[in-house]
């Protein structure tokens, strides 16, 4: 297999025609930044600027971002300019130094979590979260073993490579991990019993190899598998089982996190438990990188005592203010509320294309986070992961931006700004339907 093609949405060099500018460019970006850099569509993009919900080429088109999960409250929104415009110009310094916004910031945060949850921990990215995570959870379980999704992403460093089976075959997975098939809510007939199964039958092979289980990780959406919400509570029994090995659950909220399901402002809330760790980053600084873990007490005791944690840019002044105005956007603009109105009309316009479309099997996701599923066949719910390719770069072509997920790739993986308005979404359905009916 082609490794481009092992990525939902790659650019394919020679699948499609390219104007001179573009093929010049990304010639120019291969001879410099070498070969191992993705980039999406089978056309791709160049932009210069963003505002709001909306992205901006050269020529000043304006494309509408249903997808870009960093900037969740809107590319460059001013409150968060400010905020580290005027934070630079003060201090910008490390957690080796007393801050008080620092302070500000773990105690509000930690006050959106359960009570249980007492400690934050900063990194810069969600790969580093993760990779603190799972330091955290070997160290505090004296074990190895990691159960994830068979098609899940939590990053990029050696240690989370190596339980991210998206990165595609080329990249292996550890000896030490597991992998469960996703919740497919479309497909299954009893969720939660069969995930919970499923978990245990993952447990009791790491245990037969002599590998003691330290972790289950999910995100509370499971996005990259297929985007599968529910039935809310279904994860309880996973959990359940992990603790009963004397592993620990950790809730990557990256993507399913601040908001993003309309419901909570964290994934898991929907399903009832309560995390040992919580891993964060993406949305949190709204494209200023910074991340961070939230921890129980009682797992960073030991930790803390033998392990000293540093990290030169994690939670430094002007990340923390970042972070600070996002969460002050969120509250102030009503933005939990407006994920669950706006994703409901979203979803509610989905499921009226599904009427006319027979190559929409189903229609899932929570708040502003969605996933429609392209098949070939509604009777036998058959993948048709050619067919969503060409429904993305339809959109693409109408100036609107999803991508796709799942083992398929079959899974239209829409997910736009928090600030996406009924307006945005009526456009965004209006040119799905035109993209469906010139594919009919």
């Amino acid at each position: 297999m082609n490794t481009q093609e092992s990525m939902v949405n790659a650019f394919i060099e020679g699948a499609a025609e390219l104007d001179e500018a573009t093929a010049s460019m990304i010639a120019e970006r291969k001879a410099l930044l070498g070969p191992a850099y993705r980039l999406m569509y089978e056309r791709p993009l160049h932009f210069v600027r963003g505002e709001g919900v909306w992205l901006y080429d050269p020529e000043g088109n304006a494309y509408l971002d249903a997808y870009n999960n960093v900037t969740s409250i809107g590319h460059c929104h001013p409150k968060v300019v400010e905020a580290i415009r005027e934070q630079v110009g003060v201090l910008a310094t490390n957690t080796r130094y007393l801050h008080g916004g620092v302070l500000s910031y773990a105690r509000r945060l930690l006050a959106t979590m359960p009570s249980e949850v007492e400690h934050l921990m900063f990194t810069c990215t969600g790969s580093d979260a993760n990779d603190l995570a799972i330091r955290i959870a070997q160290a505090h379980t004296g074990g190895k073993g990691i159960i994830v999704t068979e098609t899940a992403y939590h990053g990029i460093t050696q240690a989370v490579s190596e339980f991210s089976p998206s990165l595609g075959e080329n990249v292996n997975l550890g000896v030490h991990v597991r992998t469960v098939p996703a919740p497919d809510s479309y497909r299954s007939g009893n969720v939660a019993e069969e995930f919970t199964a499923a978990v245990k039958a993952a447990i009791a092979d790491l245990q037969r190899h002599g590998i003691k289980p330290a972790l289950f990780i999910c995100d509370g959406l499971f996005a990259s598998d297929g985007v599968f919400d529910g039935p809310a509570g279904f994860l309880k029994g996973a959990v359940d089982a992990i603790r009963a090995a004397g592993g620990v659950y950790i809730a990557d909220e990256v993507q399913s996190g601040f908001g993003r399901t309309g419901e909570a402002m964290w994934g898991f809330q929907r399903h009832g438990v309560v995390p040992d760790l919580v891993t964060m980053g993406k949305p949190m600084g709204n494209g200023f990188p910074v991340a961070g873990v939230a921890a129980r007490a009682e797992l960073l005791a030991e930790f803390g005592k033998k392990a000293r944690y540093f990290n030169t840019f994690g939670g430094n002044a002007v990340a923390v203010a970042a972070a600070s105005a996002v969460l002050d956007v969120i509250e102030q603009e009503n933005l939990l509320e407006n994920a669950r109105t706006i994703g409901l009309h979203l979803r509610q316009g989905f499921e009226a294309l599904a009427r006319t479309h027979q190559c929409i099997g189903d229609v899932r996701g929570a708040g502003l986070f969605l996933g429609v599923e392209i098949v070939s066949d509604r009777a036998r719910k058959t993948p048709d992961g050619a067919t969503a390719t060409r429904i993305i770069n339809g959109l693409r072509d109408e100036n609107v931006l999803i991508s796709g997920c799942a083992k398929a790739a079959n899974v239209l993986k829409i997910r736009p700004p928090l600030v996406f308005s009924r307006e945005n979404a009526d456009e965004l359905i209006a040119k799905l339907g035109r993209v469906l009916q010139r594919l009919s």
